[in-house]
Order: structure tokens, then sequence, then C-alpha cells
């Protein structure tokens, strides 16, 4: 494992990522995909450990996040054609993609426009971006400096209240196996609205990680990397 952040250039900006079990595997690559605020150090924990003996692993910093650029547009499309890009430039042809709250997002639009692209498809604590009522509001930005840019979670909130159909829509465009998993009852997030995307998703499936609330991969990592393990070397349907 590298404990290395590199750099490259994808759809003009700079984005920073951190690799492990690049050397000598040859699985499947697995890029993850951080939630809001946070950054790709965030997946370092049970799940690495786990999936590093059989799969190259990438978790790059999301742009307006960690050592990535924070160039002040914060798309979803954007993001989406940041990842792209990204894995352009690694030579990532197909991968298996992770994505976590503001990142399983991010990685559902993708899977969505570039079927092509993801053999599985993981969602943790994900949202239906369907339009919210009543809406989220829209937060100034707090004083001082902050870890990641508050221009994100403002863009992210206005796309949240009103979100493009197309991006709910695009979910029955996926063709990977697909994983959605919530936190159950401790979580902030309508489970039935995770409930709701593993449905529309042709293969999708719904778990519950009972007690895991917002950051299952945290709260509960053994039980985490327990249903991602079985969903990626057992049945598509992972129950």
């Amino acid at each position: 494992m590298s404990d290395e952040v590199l750099t490259l250039r994808a759809n003009g900006i700079r984005i920073a990522y951190r690799t492990w079990g690049t050397e000598g595997v040859d699985g499947t690559p697995v890029v993850l995909l951080h939630c809001l605020g946070e950054d790709g150090e965030d997946w370092r924990g049970p799940l690495i450990a786990q999936l590093a003996a059989r799969h190259p692993l990438f978790a790059p910093d999301l742009r307006g996040h960690g050592r990535s650029d924070w160039p002040g547009e914060y798309g979803l499309d954007l993001l989406s054609e940041d990842l792209r890009c990204f894995l352009d430039e690694l030579g990532l042809e197909r991968v298996i993609l992770i994505g976590h709250s503001f990142g399983s997002v991010v990685a559902g639009i993708f899977a969505g426009a570039h079927p092509e692209r993801v053999e599985r498809l993981v969602l943790e604590e994900t949202a239906a971006l369907l339009p919210l009522d009543p809406p989220r509001e829209i937060p100034e930005p707090p004083p001082g400096p902050q870890q990641f840019d508050h221009e994100v979670r403002r863009q992210w909130n206005r796309q949240r209240n009103e979100p493009d159909p197309r991006w709910y829509e695009q979910l029955a465009a996926i063709t990977a196996p697909t994983l959605v998993v919530g936190g159950g009852a401790s979580s902030h997030l309508p489970q039935e609205d995770m409930a709701a995307v593993a449905e529309r998703v042709p293969h999708g499936t719904f778990v519950t990680v009972e007690e895991g609330g917002h950051m299952v991969h945290e709260q509960r990592p053994k039980e985490f990397v327990s249903a991602v393990r079985t969903f990626l070397t057992g049945d598509a349907d992972a129950r």
C-alpha cells in the first residue's frame, strides 16, 4: 500500500488521488468516491485492506475537495465528466465503482451515462435525485479557512432541490449489477429513497446495515465490508 498522494490533470483541472494494491494485482480496478466534505483518505480502513489483495484501488479527491483543484464550478455532470477523464488518463477502461453519499450520486450519474465502463456499482447511503419539498437551504460560506470549497455544498443543495430529471431517469440505463447500501433508521436519509434507486436500476439490490447511520463504512465497517465482498465475489444480488 502507498501513502503517497499522486496528481494528474483531467477535464482541465488537477485531481489528487491515492492508490493501493496496484502492483502485481490483476483484478478489475476499483474507484472509490468520497462524500461531501471529505477526500480520498476517507476510504482508508478495512475495505481497502480487504480489496487491495485482489484489485488495484484508486481514491480521487473530487473537485473542490482535498488536494484537487477548487475551481468554483461543481455541477454534477461536470463531476461525472471529471471521472471519465480521470479513468481515461489512467487507462482504466472498465471499473468497479464505489461511492458514498455525494460520491455515490456522482457514481450513479456516471454509470447511467457510461454503462459500458462500469462492471459493478456500489452506492452507500445514496440519494434519489427527485425534487425536494421542502427544499434545502443554500448556506452562506462559514468564516475562516475550510477543508473543502463550501461552494460545493451550495451548488449541491441547489441541484438537490431541483435536480435535472435526466439524472433519475438515467438510472434505468445502468447495466452493472448494483448494490445500494443503507444505514437503517439511524441514518438521516430516507431509506425508502435508496430502495427506490435500487428498484430503478435494472440489476439493483438494496441492503440495510442496521445502526450504520450515514457513515456505514465507518460505523459498521465489518458489516459493510462483508456486504461489498459478497456482492463482488458472489451472486449478483448479494442476498
